[in-house]
């Protein structure tokens, strides 16, 4: 008797990477049944034939190891980084769905290609899975959009490959505690857990055909599925709690969101209440405001001050150890990506010291119209004409901070 053995279904994840001790499970295929078995990712080919052999009896000239077209694996980037429990939890199970023939399902929805990834058991989904190639205006779009010839994303001031935006937005959702620290934290905004993963499926778009080798995997974000009720944009946002609303404000204005609308806001009711779940962030932190977007800034809890609590929070956060953080993630952001995150954090910061709400603070940040600099642009583009030759990065920021200050200090609330 002869043993089939699939290695090609281990964890996946980005910004986090995997610890080579930590046991995976392969699957024995024998006679038409599946049977686990743990390994370890350091495992070479030729010790899981042995372990094979020595735990199961096959010998290893009658093992055939393969891959059975779906693979999940890691992108690495840091092997010092702790993978939180949530996120291997995703990533098994989106390993086992494919394992067991559940295959991604692409929503209808969104411009760039979406893939539902499901449970082994029942289609329950588990994570969405958003290829880079697939994006918006990227090379194998599904929707039929223009490739983009300089690389700008359907927003200005945005790049084609917002799956690292979609992980970003969730490293910086600090839990009210700080940056997290346990597995089981959840960021203050509630942005669902998030990955950087590479995946292989027929189900994804591939326009040159699919043969199952190298070139057909793709990379991309992998974020948990949240249940929901619907978006926001399914009902009017009265009975939203103020609480609910302002987290996602402080996210927006934060990283310079390009794309909050109500559609990327889902919406649950939990013992009651409602509760407010922000996703598709693949047009945060771009290189200028030109294209900041808040559709909170019409909803009545935009008008109301932040709370102490609120306040404290944004009080904490740190652009500097922020941009330190992503880097160890694996992602050095462009100096103007940089720039426009540092200004974006030194006004919600100056903004709620002062007692501003949302709506005032989303404002400075909005154009009232398309071809009409911001005032945050214009605040931006005064320091710059003031700069003199040479001055460095700090003497800049000093200059917007004087600016930012004087603006504060005389606008109409």
């Amino acid at each position: 008797m002869s043993a089939v053995v699939d290695v090609g279904l281990g964890p996946i994840h980005m910004g986090f990477a995997h610890n080579v001790h930590k046991p995976i499970v392969i699957y024995l295929t024998v006679s038409g049944s599946v049977i686990p078995m743990c390994i370890l990712e350091s495992d070479s080919v030729a010790s899981v034939e042995l372990k094979v052999q020595t735990c199961k009896g096959f010998l290893v000239k009658k093992q055939k190891i393969q891959n059975l077209g779906y693979l999940l694996q890691p992108v690495i980037v840091n092997p010092y980084l702790k993978i939180p429990n949530v996120i291997w939890s995703m990533l098994n199970s989106a390993s086992r769905g494919l394992k067991f023939g559940k295959k991604p399902v692409r929503s209808t929805e969104g411009t760039g290609g979406a893939y539902f990834m499901r449970h082994a058991v029942g289609n329950e989904t588990v994570a969405v899975f958003k290829p880079v190639d697939e994006e918006p205006m990227a090379v194998n779009n599904p929707n039929g959009l223009p490739v983009s010839e300089t690389g700008e994303g359907l927003k200005r001031g945005t790049k084609v490959g917002g799956a690292l935006r979609e992980v970003a937005a969730y490293i910086l959702d600090h839990p009210l505690t700080g940056p997290r620290s346990t597995n089981r934290e959840m960021g203050f905004a509630g942005v669902p857990p998030t990955v950087m993963v590479k995946c292989l499926s027929p189900e994804f778009n591939h326009p040159l055909g699919y043969v199952g080798g190298p070139e057909n995997v793709k990379v991309g974000s992998l974020q948990m599925f949240v249940k929901n009720c619907g978006s926001c944009e399914d009902m009017g946002p009265r009975d939203f709690p103020v609480e609910e609303v302002h987290k996602i404000t402080v996210l927006d204005i934060r990283t310079a969101n390009a794309d909050r609308h109500a559609g990327n806001i889902l919406m649950n009711r939990e013992e009651g209440r409602i509760v407010l779940t922000p996703i598709d962030h693949g047009y945060c932190l771009p290189e200028n405001f030109k294209d900041c977007t808040f559709d909170w800034l019409y909803w009545p809890q935009a008008c109301e001050p932040y709370s102490k609590q609120v306040i404290d929070y944004i009080n904490s956060l740190d652009a500097e150890e922020d941009i330190a953080l992503l880097r160890s993630h694996g992602w050095d952001l462009s100096r103007e990506c940089a720039h426009t995150f540092r200004i974006s954090t030194m006004l919600l910061k100056k903004g709620a010291s002062k007692g501003l709400s949302p709506f005032a603070i989303g404002q400075i940040m909005c154009r009232v119209k398309v071809n009409e600099e911001s005032m945050i642009e214009k605040m931006v583009k005064k320091a710059h004409e003031s700069m003199l030759k040479g001055m460095n990065k700090g003497s800049f920021l000093e200059t917007v901070s004087e600016i930012m200050d004087y603006e504060l200090e005389n606008m109409r609330v």
